[in-house]
């Protein structure tokens, strides 16, 4: 599903769970505690559970002062930009989360270790390898964020999910300004609003999934119980239908509408968040003197199935 009214259709229905109703912990974390964590998360649970789930997660959000949130970004974001764009891009997101989450400044290294650790055992199609450093970080982040041990264990697994669900995604949207201003460099002028450009144009997090729970008809299509719906986030971006000449790259779009952080009960909550901190690493690394034309001479990417980080040269 790729068009924007589609894709609205889709993260709306009642007829579509965002994971197997079979399998709502992927086979290989069962029994683990990144299985535990992951089976706790309010975005991968639908109907009563998310319900039950939800009003913990969205007061701990709540807590998540935009002043703190810019405050914290810009002093580790200042810290990180003389070691480069990849600790930018890396490790700001956890720094800034775990700062917010309570973690001491000493502590903020080793959490990022984690994190980069727990995402790479959620990815689709993990190794064996990430798999077991996974569910070792989840043990040490759920001891970390847990203490003292007074938290609900739900809660605790969905303060851990802030820090893993922002790691790419955060990556991402930093490394994909930095190849807009490279490519556009007059884009520069208005930061925050070429970040939230960025979001739409190049976003950092190109599709999902969702399964149909029952036989039904979705986006006007027939659907059988246990299909498996490719929910096309980027193309929705540039549907015409969404967005006025949507392949141009404009700042100063009037109306924008961008799919990247979803639609429906299982929106990701974080986007103010997240292009905050984007928005203080990419100030970061230009006040470093960082050049973005340079770093857009030969972009790569990661491996991935649903996420879009470039791999940058360190300056």
């Amino acid at each position: 599903m790729a068009g924007a009214a589609g894709v609205t259709a889709v993260l709306t229905s009642e007829l579509c769970r965002v994971r197997p109703p079979a399998e709502p912990v992927p086979k290989a974390l069962v029994g683990s505690p990144a299985g535990e964590i992951f089976g706790a998360l309010v975005r991968m649970n639908d109907g009563a559970a998310h319900l039950r789930l939800k009003p913990g997660v969205s007061a701990s959000l709540a807590m998540l002062d935009p002043a703190a949130v810019g405050r914290h970004a810009r002093r580790h974001a200042a810290a990180l930009a003389a070691a480069g764009v990849a600790a930018v891009m890396n490790r700001l997101p956890a720094y800034v989360v775990a700062s917010l989450l309570g973690v001491a400044d000493d502590r903020l290294e080793a959490t990022a270790g984690w994190t980069a650790a727990l995402a790479r055992c959620f990815a689709p199609g993990a190794t064996a390898e990430a798999l077991e450093a996974g569910k070792g970080a989840a043990d040490e982040l759920r001891r970390l964020i847990g203490s003292p041990a007074a938290a609900p264990a739900a809660l605790v697994a969905n303060r851990v999910g802030f820090l893993f669900q922002a790691h790419d995604a955060t990556a991402g949207l930093i490394g994909n300004t930095l190849v807009a201003l490279g490519r556009h460099p007059e884009a520069r002028a208005d930061l925050g609003a070429s970040v939230a450009e960025v979001v739409r144009f190049d976003p950092p997090v190109q599709n999902t999934r969702r399964f149909l729970a029952a036989d039904g008809v979705v986006a006007g299509q027939p659907m059988k119980a246990g299909d498996t719906i490719l929910v096309v986030l980027a193309a929705a971006n540039h549907d015409p239908a969404a967005n006025a000449s949507p392949e141009r790259f404009d700042p100063r779009r009037r109306e924008r509408t961008a799919f990247t952080f979803g639609r429906g009960p299982h929106a990701c909550p974080g986007e103010a968040i997240a292009t905050a901190i984007a928005t203080a690493g990419v100030e970061a690394l230009l006040a470093a003197g960082v050049d973005p034309a340079s770093l857009t001479r030969d972009v790569r990417y990661r491996p991935s199935a649903n996420v879009r980080i470039p791999v940058l040269p360190a300056r």
